[in-house]
């Protein structure tokens, strides 16, 4: 990946955009950091945005730093949340970690990356210390960030603390001195405060990049509620077939994002959509092959393709299908949920009004059906064996 791609490739905003060309034309290596509050545990091809961009810069022979916000996340970031996010103690901080580590090692080389932990410093601050940060600040600053203003018209409080989070993680790159930093489009307004804070300081400028926010596979935010998520844990046969599910109009963003394939070929895929000249099946069938091959291997995702033919096209079923025993006069909708076929009832009950729901290869409308011996599959993908008991 060239500069410009370093710049441009899944990239949402540069600012200054000046800046960042004049470093990145610089003799030296940049120094960038990438920051997470590990409060989740299952990363997804959403999460996987910013590490790619980061893995571009380090494979491009510049410093990474990976921040592990072990005394942020015992705040709560309030960046796009509607109410206040409830505070992890030091000892889930660090659990999280270690299981996000694993993930995301699949898309970045933690063997070339200085991992660093924001408690370290943000916790030796004294009140006087907290006192001069605000100082560069005001309160109409805070109230400008969009999730304030939605929770003062739905009249849903705002912590004094959640004020205090974007200092702090601002504080992150004074103490850093970084030429980047990377992240979220969501993380935007808290990568500014690090910008001002770095100059408040005397420190070098840095320049803010922010990677394009991916969407689910059924165009809605990416979110395990929604049962739209590919996750970078996926077996095979799963991640191919959640790629073939992926709305036509997202082909071209999960191309850009989610793989290597050359923008050439997805400026050349997205004008072929546009044209109507390309059946977007055939896109998806690329990009699935791609993003099986990133996660799991070529040999992976051949075989996962070759299942995905037997099943769908040729009407098959899969042959790794799990039998699940249930006791007779069950409601189908209870085994769906609890077989993980969707992530609630409510999002049940929506597949069974879209005729999403099928036993013995028959359509199920009612909600309130029981469970028949035979084979229910949900979807596209999902498929269980019943046996009665």
């Amino acid at each position: 990946m060239d500069d410009q791609d370093l710049l441009t490739r899944a990239v949402d905003k540069v600012t200054p955009l000046d800046l960042a060309k004049k470093k990145l034309t610089g003799e030296s290596p940049l120094k960038l950091y990438f920051g997470i509050d590990p409060t989740g545990t299952k990363l997804h091809l959403g999460h996987s945005v910013p590490l790619r961009k980061l893995r571009a810069f380090q494979n491009a022979g510049h410093h990474v730093i990976f921040l592990i916000g072990s005394f942020t996340a015992m705040i709560g970031d309030p960046s796009g949340r509607d109410k206040q996010r409830a505070p992890l103690t030091r000892e889930e901080v660090l659990a999280n970690f270690e299981t996000y580590k694993e993930q995301a090692a699949l898309v970045l080389d933690f063997n070339n990356v200085e991992v660093v932990y924001n408690h370290m410093w943000l916790e030796k601050l004294s009140f006087v210390d907290v006192v001069n940060l605000a100082s560069n600040f005001t309160v109409q600053q805070m109230l400008e960030r969009d999730m304030f203003e939605k929770r003062m018209t739905d009249g849903n409080p705002i912590g004094l603390h959640e004020f205090l989070y974007p200092l702090m993680v601002g504080y992150d790159s004074v103490m850093l001195d970084v030429d980047c930093e990377l992240g979220g489009s969501d993380q935007y307004f808290n990568m500014l405060a690090g910008r001002t804070l770095q100059s408040a300081y005397g420190k070098r400028e840095k320049f803010v990049l922010t990677t394009k926010l991916l969407e689910g596979t059924d165009g809605r935010k990416m979110s395990k509620t929604y049962d739209n998520c590919i996750f970078l844990q996926d077996a095979p046969n799963d991640m191919y077939g959640k790629v073939l599910s992926v709305k036509d109009d997202l082909i071209v963003p999960y191309m850009e994002c989610a793989t290597d394939i050359p923008m050439r070929e997805v400026a050349d895929a997205a004008r072929k959509l546009k044209e109507g000249s390309v059946n977007p099946k055939e896109l998806k069938m690329r990009l699935a092959r791609e993003i099986v091959t990133l996660y799991h291997s070529a040999d992976a995702a051949k075989a996962a393709e070759e299942e995905f033919q037997k099943v769908h096209k040729d009407k098959g079923i899969p042959s790794d299908m799990q039998t699940v025993t249930v006791e007779k006069g069950s409601a189908l909708i209870d085994v769906i949920v609890k077989e993980k076929m969707a992530p609630s009832k409510s999002e049940a009950r929506r597949l069974f009004s879209q005729g999403g729901v099928r036993v013995n290869d028959k359509e199920v409308k009612e909600i309130d059906a029981k469970v028949e011996e035979g084979i229910v599959n949900v979807g596209k993908r999902k498929f269980i064996r019943i046996s009665l008991s």
